[in-house]
């Protein structure tokens, strides 16, 4: 996390208005929530996820059993059930 100095990008009398209620403290001050990435956006991580649980829902369309694909993706069977059930 980044810091900025508060006297650099706020107008005066928002600091003063801040320093009412915090003095010498750091705070913290949140993105909107229309600014908020979804997990694993930022580092390619849902994707390759979307794309391993797509292959594994067409590689059960096809036959392969709830065993034989946690096996070959190292998964639970739970997990291959919660992905292959899943309603998408």
């Amino acid at each position: 996390m980044k810091y900025v100095k508060a006297e650099n990008v706020l107008p005066p009398s928002l600091v003063s208005e801040i320093q009412k209620y915090v003095q010498g403290e750091t705070l913290y001050i949140p993105k909107p929530k229309s600014e908020h990435l979804k997990w694993g956006s930022r580092s390619g991580t849902r994707k390759v996820m979307d794309e391993r649980n797509a292959e594994i829902r067409t590689a059960f369309r096809n036959g392969k059993t709830i065993h034989e694909l946690a096996d070959d993706h190292y998964l639970s069977s739970e997990t291959i059930k919660k992905i292959v059930y899943q309603k998408c």
